[in-house]
């Protein structure tokens, strides 16, 4: 039976969504206040109905690019592909890029806040059918001509987290940690998968993506496993190994809790001056334009970083019930902010010489986009430097201009890595393309 409420919206329709969609958060602060080691924590304003400010999704004309940062450019690596969410370089420079989207999802979303949002979420292009394969293209003269674009793997099950260690591939699915033979130059896998672990899926899988890094010696990788709702709401027995990096044994598939308390980590890379693990993590909704902001951090073994219970530290989530304080004393306040709303997914450290020396050591962040702000934030790929391991200044725009004039998604961010010549790759799932930005003069 269909609620009242809901049925109310029907019959309003676009007139009911309109209206909504512009509920207000409260006032906005300006972005930059929701970025950086101390950014400013507003008053919580728990909202009815989620503000939901979308940039309809509509791609790129032909030839069309984004916008580099002063001596830059971006060109297309690709163009043509279906959902590209993440990357990754093999050693001999070939690109696999990871076309996917959510697996089937029967109990997430439910009732008239699900409903809507799935409506919203249509809008900003985030509900095409994955793809369920991995392309790899290969450019080995960077002449941006591709010498090949193959199928590498296909029949997967929402792929998105990608790791070679000798020559064993890994992929992270929706649901399992895979393994296969892999021989350097490769351009097609037809063996079939060693499964090494489960990892938490279900009929809810609310955050449904898993990325997999490898340690430096191989001999463990680790998982992130997004939460299964936005602040516990379906019952912290749904929670149980999410919000969370896992350590796990590739020989054996044992694997153990190594942070919890992180709502819904992406990214993943070893910070080049200290070895540390970092991450970048997506925080939660519906308390206000700016709350909470998102963030990367280093991560530290047996770390708990609030989620639920609280934020940036010992700010505590009135909306969770019953309160842990036990849990709330020791969260770790992360590192630094990324901006509210800003759905941060790709994170890479910059390890390579074919950019000025001041990239050495830092990082870029693909910025996904907000729908939880008016007015929107993120949309771009920003860079933090860094000095002796640790962030040394605000976030730079690096490449923009995935809005256009009428705040409509030409494209929309994702995944980040860098290239066999050292130039940034960025993943578009939105533009269905992978971007390449290069300096335009590169230092000797």
């Amino acid at each position: 039976m269909i609620s009242t409420a809901r049925h109310a919206l029907l019959i309003a329709g676009p007139a009911a969504l309109l209206l909504l969609s512009a509920c207000s958060g409260g006032p906005a602060l300006p972005p930059e206040q929701g970025y950086g080691p101390n950014p400013v924590l507003p008053a919580a304003r728990k909202q009815a109905i989620p503000v939901m400010k979308i940039a309809p999704a509509v791609g790129w004309a032909d030839g069309q690019t984004p916008d580099a940062a002063p001596g830059f450019v971006a060109t297309a690596l690709v163009r043509g592909l279906d959902h590209p969410r993440w990357l990754y370089v093999l050693p001999n420079g070939d690109v696999l890029i990871a076309e996917t989207n959510a697996p089937p999802k029967p109990e997430d979303g439910k009732g008239l806040r699900g409903w809507f949002q799935k409506i919203m979420m249509k809008r900003a292009g985030a509900t095409p059918p994955s793809a369920n394969r991995i392309t790899l293209v290969r450019d080995a003269d960077n002449d941006g001509t591709l010498e090949v674009r193959a199928t590498f793997l296909s029949g997967l099950n929402s792929p998105f987290g990608m790791a070679l260690v000798g020559d064993t591939f890994y992929v992270a699915d929706s649901d399992a940690l895979l393994a296969f033979p892999y021989q350097a130059g490769q351009t097609r896998i037809t063996a079939a998968p060693r499964k090494v672990a489960d990892l938490p899926a279900g009929p809810i899988n609310h955050h449904w993506t898993k990325n997999v890094i490898a340690s430096s010696d191989g001999t463990k990788l680790y998982v992130t496993v997004g939460s299964n709702s936005n602040v516990g709401e379906n019952g912290m027995a749904n929670e149980e190994r999410r919000a969370a990096i896992l350590e796990i044994d590739p020989t054996t598939g044992a694997s153990r809790v190594f942070a919890s308390g992180l709502r819904n980590p992406n990214g993943m890379a070893w910070q080049p001056a200290t070895g540390a693990l970092w991450t970048s993590v997506n925080e939660r909704d519906e308390i206000g334009n700016d709350l909470v902001p998102d963030y990367m951090t280093s991560v530290r073994d047996g770390g708990f970083y609030g989620w639920p219970y609280s934020y940036y530290g010992q700010t505590v989530d009135a909306r969770v019930k019953p309160q842990r304080p036990d849990l709330v004393a020791r969260a770790i306040k992360p590192d630094y902010a990324l901006g509210t709303h800003t759905a941060s997914l790709g994170l890479t450290f910059y390890d390579a010489d074919a950019f000025p020396p001041r990239y050495r050591g830092g990082a870029f962040i693909g910025q996904h986009g907000s729908w939880n702000r008016k007015p929107v934030n993120g949309y771009r790929v920003a860079f933090v430097p860094f000095s002796g391991g640790k962030p040394s200044g605000p976030a730079e725009p690096f490449l923009t201009g995935f809005l256009d004039a009428k705040g409509q998604a030409l494209g929309r961010p994702v995944g980040v890595a860098i290239d066999k010549s050292g130039a940034l790759l960025v993943a578009d799932d939105v533009g269905n393309a992978v971007w390449r930005v290069a300096a335009n003069t590169p230092p000797p």
